[in-house]
């Protein structure tokens, strides 16, 4: 059974920091590109960040540039989302995303960045 479990949500003051972990379970982790979409109220879901396999290409959406970090962990089956400076348009549900021959998506974590 194919589980993508997304952790490390919460309630953040602006310019804080948050760390999101994506557990993998029921494929071939490392086989497979992984990203982090999100999706605020009102708004279609974006793309946040996104990981090759070996970790070796990331890519960025403008609006977190320079702040938010992606990694992975092929031995744990886990990618990470490291976001730091948050603003309150950071405030969303965050998504896990893999995609190979296949895609998954994971149930979504709550990021809210208010003071």
């Amino acid at each position: 059974q194919v589980q993508l479990v997304e952790s490390g949500g919460g309630l953040v003051q602006p310019g804080g920091s948050l760390r999101l972990s994506c557990l993998a379970s029921g494929f071939t982790f490392s086989s497979y590109d992984m990203s982090w979409y999100r999706q605020a109220p009102g708004k279609q879901r974006e793309l946040v960040a996104e990981i090759t396999t070996a970790g070796g290409s990331t890519n960025y959406a403008d609006s977190v540039k320079g702040r938010f970090t992606i990694a992975r962990d092929n031995a744990k089956n886990t990618v990470y989302l490291q976001m730091n400076s948050l603003k309150p348009e950071d405030t969303a549900v965050y998504y896990c995303y893999a995609k190979s021959r296949r895609w998954y998506w994971g149930q979504g974590t709550q990021v809210t960045v208010s003071s």
